[in-house]
């Protein structure tokens, strides 16, 4: 044993035995050291904090989608830009990246509107099958098809209030209308009706449709069903001629 460490903590020492010079050098380093242990409190460690996931930058169909929901909530007037940016938490310069101005978007959300409500719906549903019976029967089911036929329902029905109010609105609404009923018509001409009543027939199913649409809470659903049913029927029977 170092006879430094020994003049510190043994009993004092003899006449005749001298201390290590370094004594107190080393006595004085371990009491620091206790006090730093007992008295010091303990720091909690910090965790660094994770840097921001970098976002997404936001694309046309992001503010398209954004002033749909604008429009089927409050309404076209409230459709701004100012509004947009705001609840997409951006800048307005931002939006100026995909659009030239308002007039730009709200054709643009027109055109989404229309292919995805009437070319790809209707092209979907004249390839799905290819017997016209089961097509007439897909197309009446529409306005029934849950959440789907909810969400796609309010937002036509917020297009043809714009559509009130707005020729350019109108113009659209107006094509998806003739674009759907002439697919109607094509469907009761497959089935054996002649062009001019096909068309006719065309028209009053694709008016029930868009009445339905706008009645999804009246009636449980067997009750609905039992409706799609009765105008299966109605549609696919023959008139009978006036005699001559």
């Amino acid at each position: 044993m170092c006879m430094c460490l020994v003049a510190i903590v043994g009993p004092a020492p003899r006449r005749g035995i001298g201390v290590c010079p370094g004594a107190h050098t080393v006595l004085y380093g371990i009491m620091t050291a206790m006090a730093a242990t007992d008295d010091s409190p303990t720091k909690p460690r910090t965790r660094a904090r994770k840097a921001p996931a970098p976002r997404a930058p936001l694309t046309p169909e992001t503010w398209i989608e954004a002033a749909t929901a604008v429009l089927v909530d409050q309404g076209i007037d409230h459709v701004r830009v100012d509004t947009l940016a705001h609840r997409l938490g951006v800048t307005r310069g931002s939006f100026y990246w995909h659009f030239r101005d308002r007039d730009d978007l709200l054709q643009r959300v027109l055109q989404a509107w229309s292919q995805a409500s009437t070319e790809q719906l209707t092209r979907r549903l004249a390839t799905s099958r290819s017997d016209a019976r089961e097509q007439l029967r897909d197309v009446i089911s529409l306005p029934h098809r849950g959440r789907a036929a909810q969400r796609a329902a309010r937002i036509e029905l917020a297009i043809r209030a714009w559509a009130r109010r707005d020729e350019t609105a109108r113009r659209a609404l107006d094509r998806s209308d003739a674009s759907r009923i002439d697919y109607h018509a094509e469907i009761f001409e497959a089935l054996g009706f002649d062009a001019a009543e096909a068309r006719q027939r065309g028209v009053m199913l694709y008016g029930i449709e868009v009445a339905e649409s706008m009645l999804q809470r009246q009636g449980t659903p067997a009750q609905r069903q039992e409706r799609a049913a009765l105008v299966e029927r109605l549609m696919l029977q023959p008139l009978q001629r006036p005699a001559k």
